[in-house]
């Protein structure tokens, strides 16, 4: 099985530049609080070394 992590939105994305916007709703992720059960592929990491302020990473 391949690995997977779990992305988690917890901060507002109202402020923020519209690439970091995109990158958000690119990771399937549309309010504070939600999770994603997401692949652990280089493309997905990459997506979230973007915005670091405004996700956080559980192992899944």
């Amino acid at each position: 099985m391949a690995k997977q992590i779990k992305v988690k939105l917890v901060k507002s994305v109202i402020g923020c530049p519209k690439p970091q916007r995109d990158t958000v709703r690119g990771l399937g992720l549309a309010r504070v609080g939600n999770e994603r059960v997401l692949l652990d592929t280089p493309a997905i990491r990459g997506m979230v070394k973007a915005i670091p302020h405004l996700v956080k990473i559980i192992e899944a």
